[in-house]
């Protein structure tokens, strides 16, 4: 499975969007297009990211941005694994 795999999984996992997740394409939004995403999932799905590819995020790491789109959040994750 790769990167982009394991992210939707994951979006799908964590906002419970009964496989809706697998329709997304890399520029469809999420924070402010999805009323799943509110500010409790963004605190899930970074539990759930960090568990899922074993790293770290800080605080200042994030913000809206990261969940802008697919895109976004997938390059935040590469960013991640590669450092």
């Amino acid at each position: 499975m790769d990167i982009k795999d394991e992210v939707v999984a994951v979006l799908d996992e964590v906002l419970s969007l009964k496989g809706r997740a697998s329709g997304f394409s890399l520029n469809t939004p999420l924070l402010g297009a999805l009323p799943e995403l509110d500010s409790m999932a963004v605190v899930a799905l970074i539990t759930t990211l960090e568990e899922r590819f074993g790293f770290i995020v800080e605080d200042d790491e994030i913000d809206g941005s990261v969940f802008a789109s697919l895109a976004t959040l997938i390059d935040f994750v590469q960013g991640k694994l590669a450092a």
